[in-house]
């Protein structure tokens, strides 16, 4: 911010009337403070001054008041403070004169009538002050008002220990002390006011009583509270009482303000409010042609950037405690750190933010007045534009108006009206029951419209749309939700003429997923202020039956649609666990949430992999990779939590490990795979079998347990030694002798897919040591290749394929066959080439064997591009919600051929 051109005693009149009243004692007062940020000052040590030269608290507050408005004056026309320093000192005075006034008065009154005492409690009862508005968000202007909420925790009456006292009701007392303490502050006399009080926002407003106890603001915002309300409380903060009254009130306020699902319906009730005061203004300006140029609530201006804050903050910060913060500016630079908003447009809003603040306050230290308009007066302008830096009128104005547009640009392109005219000349599909038609002409009126669609089975379409609105879900809809639903129904159908698949399969897809959400407000306002997510969502629909029924499952996921930068950008480790830690060290306090967060989290990344492996921009393996990523994260967070959570535990981290089998170990892990574990500790404290027995036993709880958001994987640990009559949890040691003592040669075949997942690394290190070491031991191929063709037979035997489709993975020459040639390549040969041990995965290892000379030319290569070919094949079939993953014969018949052949080669 460039420096005022004028002084300010030519900027502010208020400034020059007061430092003429008494030049030769104000001067050097407004000189000494303005050397230092104002922040700073030692505001009961000023007023220990003035009282001390005679004046009453009320006076001398004012004359602290009017010396700090100057100095600041003084010191951010001069560019020594900014808007940081300016709207903090007058946050720091406005709490300081609450409290200092309060206490005052409290005390005179107790000493009239008494101590007010809590009936039920029998405590003394103080009165908490809630700072609304900028007060609340530590971003109280220069000339502003106060916007406050009294709010006294029980009803009881006072209680003296003198005789002849009045006694009062808890509510008479605290009303007697809320006018007095409004007057203290905001009546007007030689010296000015402290500040002007608005009581507005409190329970019913003017028609409240002025005061409420805790268990009336339950009540009103249980059963009364209004929308507009949600954002006034957001800025709600506590600036006196008792700290154990102050968090039981905002136990009640938290879930009014902040819903635990994302709220995406304030959207349109924020924009219902501001279409609201935009009138007011508009009207007010056609009344007042001099207040235009409203730099508070006109367009692009600082409300509209507020707007914008708090809807972030309401739609995700149910979810999210950091959205909780009560400063605007604080919560974009929190929206640029989450990635709600992009980094570039969060600098120039709060650069915006900034002029439009700093105007705000030139305007009002003119005459200390609080408006927020421009001046008509031309002279007055002027003033303004020098004090912000300018050299004229034109140029503030100029400037102005970017800024502005730029706000009301970015305010549009969410709070815009997304709901259009129906296209007349496209097929509209109506609610069939809201004519008198019969059921026959319903079903042929919409045949007709299905037609014009392109449906080649219209009848069938038409049976399918009539039973989706006669369904009890859809007909207990509100007539709001209803036609949000009619309105997406009909911008979605006509996307079926590109359908991938049958259109009317899409369409059950579609009319499944909506029934699922219908009652939800939240999401349905989601896609329709969100369009380009709704037609996301209807191609993800069209793809894929398996990602139908997981959004359906989870339409928490449709936030996921809003941005197909985020959807599409690859993944982010190291914020993705940041963000998951921090999200989860906030939540400790409450199981429920941390069992959510940790489903949340896994549920949204996972569904970024589905829409890009649905968009053709990941490969099997890739997906592969990154799914167990996923699921190495969530084991390790989750076991962090659960043992924090243990109780009488003896160590900060627990010396237990996760090992991982199977599909994860081998990194080969799919959208809907289970987890193959064992847990190994090695601790020598006299509890730690007990103690780590029950740590697996909650850990497979957390991860397995059904809750609001679903479950996280399900857990199978029948590969633990001695498998299920075996100990849930084994000490390194017993694990390590069972390996090398009693374990079957196809647990050890089941040891070359394993891996350390999680937990203490220095177990997981002996881990690879001790399975580089049993994966190493000499072993008699003849025995070897009998085991394992024992345990191929077993598989075999237990998924019997009765159809005349060939099984991908199961049957012979497919690729279960592939994954014991490697298992058993590396069983035989890893003592002499120890390479072979790596956890590389089957295609890496099957063409490291034909590099080492163990299967004949060429077979590797070949062989590992049919396992690449079968599992794509599987996961477009499973995609498709196929459970078992079968082709037919002629489609595979050479590549299963060429897999029974080096089948033959290496088994004999």
């Amino acid at each position: 911010m460039k420096p005022s051109l004028i002084p300010a005693e030519q900027a502010s009149r208020f400034y020059l009337h007061w430092l003429n009243a008494d030049r030769e004692k104000r001067q050097p007062k407004i000189q000494a403070l303005s050397q230092t940020p104002l922040n700073r000052l030692d505001f009961p040590a000023l007023l220990k001054q003035e009282t001390d030269s005679g004046y009453s608290l009320p006076r001398a507050m004012r004359r602290i008041r009017n010396l700090l408005v100057c100095t600041i004056i003084e010191r951010d026309l001069s560019g020594k403070a900014d808007l940081s320093e300016v709207v903090e000192a007058m946050t720091l005075f406005a709490e300081f004169a609450i409290r200092t006034h309060l206490a005052s008065i409290y005390d005179e009154l107790a000493d009239i009538h008494g101590v007010p005492m809590g009936a039920q409690s029998g405590k003394k009862q103080e009165m908490i002050v809630l700072g609304m508005g900028k007060l609340g968000g530590r971003e109280l202007n220069v000339s502003s008002d106060i916007d406050l909420i009294f709010v006294y925790p029980e009803n009881g009456d006072t209680v003296s220990s003198r005789p002849g006292q009045r006694l009062l009701s808890n509510q008479e007392f605290f009303t007697r002390l809320g006018k007095r303490f409004i007057g203290a502050l905001s009546e007007i006399t030689e010296d000015g006011f402290t500040f002007r009080v608005d009581m507005a926002l409190r329970p019913n407003g003017a028609s409240g009583p002025l005061v409420a106890s805790i268990g009336m603001v339950e009540q009103y915002l249980i059963v009364q509270g209004r929308e507009w309300e949600r954002y006034a409380w957001i800025k709600a903060r506590a600036v006196t009482g008792n700290p154990e009254d102050i968090e039981t009130l905002q136990r009640i306020v938290r879930p009014f303000i902040y819903r635990r699902y994302l709220d995406f319906s304030v959207i349109d009730a924020i924009r219902n409010l501001h279409q609201q005061i935009r009138a007011d203004v508009v009207r007010q300006e056609r009344l007042h042609p001099e207040r235009s140029n409203n730099v508070k609530l006109g367009r692009g201006g600082i409300r509209e950037i507020e707007f914008l804050a708090q809807m972030f903050q309401l739609i995700r910060g149910g979810r999210d405690q950091a959205l909780q913060d009560r400063s605007t500016r604080n919560t974009l630079h929190i929206l640029a750190e989450k990635r709600q908003l992009d980094e570039e447009t969060v600098n120039a809003l709060l650069d915006s933010y900034t002029f439009l603040r700093n105007l705000e306050h030139r305007i009002q230290y003119l005459d200390d007045a609080q408006v927020h308009s421009l001046p008509s007066n031309e002279n007055d302008l002027l003033l303004i534009a020098q004090a912000m830096g300018m050299d004229d009128s034109r140029q503030l104005l100029g400037t102005l108006q970017k800024h502005r547009e730029f706000v009301s640009a970015q305010f549009d392109a969410i709070f815009s009206d997304k709901s259009t005219p129906q296209d007349q000349s496209k097929p509209v599909i109506p609610q069939p029951l809201l004519s008198s038609q019969t059921e026959e002409e319903q079903i042929h009126t919409l045949q007709t419209k299905f037609e014009m669609l392109g449906f080649a089975d219209t009848k069938a379409a038409a049976q399918r749309m009539l039973a989706f609105w006669k369904t009890n879900r859809i007909l207990s809809l509100s007539d709001n939700n209803r036609t949000k639903l009619i309105s997406l129904i009909n911008s979605l159908l006509p996307e079926l003429r590109a359908s991938a698949h049958d259109p009317l399969v899409t369409l059950g897809r579609l009319l499944d997923f909506f029934e699922s959400i219908a009652r939800r407000t939240a999401y349905l306002s989601l896609l329709t202020e969100y369009p380009a997510a709704a037609h996301r969502l209807m191609k993800m629909l069209d793809a894929s039956e398996w990602a139908a029924r997981y959004l359906t499952r989870h339409p928490i996921l449709l936030d996921e649609l809003l941005d197909a930068r985020t959807l599409l950008a690859p993944p982010d480790w190291h914020f993705f666990t940041s963000e998951l830690d921090r999200q989860l060290e906030n939540q400790r306090s409450d199981t429920e949430r941390l069992m959510d967060t940790l489903r949340e989290a896994h549920h949204a990344q996972l569904f970024r992999f589905l829409a890009q492996d649905l968009a053709g921009g990941l490969t099997v393996e890739r997906l592969a990779d990154h799914l167990s990523k996923l699921a190495d994260i969530i084991v390790e967070a989750t076991l962090r939590e659960v043992w924090l959570a243990m109780p009488k535990r003896h160590r900060d981290t627990p010396r237990f490990a996760v090992i991982a089998y199977g599909k994860l170990g081998g990194k080969e892990l799919g959208y809907a795979s289970d987890l193959d574990l064992i847990f190994l500790y090695e601790d020598d404290h006299a509890d730690a079998p007990m103690l780590y027995a029950r740590l697996a036993q909650r850990f497979i709880t957390w991860m397995t347990s059904p809750t609001s958001a679903g479950i996280l994987f399900d857990i199978d640990i029948a590969l633990r030694p001695d498998g299920a009559s075996g100990l849930m949890v084994s000490s390194f040691e017993s694990f390590e002798r069972y390996q090398n003592e009693s374990a079957w040669a196809w647990e050890h075949q089941a040891l070359t897919r394993a891996r350390f997942c999680a937990g203490d690394e220095t177990i997981g290190k002996r881990f690879e040591a001790l399975r580089n070491r049993i994966l190493r031991q000499p072993r008699d191929p003849a025995w070897l290749r009998e085991k394992i063709l024992e345990m191929r037979q077993r598989i075999h035997d237990a998924h019997p394929n009765r159809s005349a489709l060939f099984d991908l993975k199961h049957d012979a020459g497919g690729m279960i066959d592939i994954e014991f040639i490697v298992q058993y390549l590396v069983l035989e040969y890893s003592l002499q080439y120890p390479e072979l041990t790596e956890n590389f995965g089957n295609i890496a290892l099957l063409k490291m064997s034909e590099g080492l000379g163990l299967i004949p030319k060429d077979s590797g290569e070949k062989v590992s591009a049919i396992y690449r070919n079968f599992r794509k094949l599987q996961h477009q079939i499973r995609m498709q919600g196929a459970e078992q993953a079968k082709v037919t014969p002629e489609s595979v018949i050479e590549q299963s051929d060429e897999v029974k052949k080096l089948w033959k080669q290496v088994f004999g």
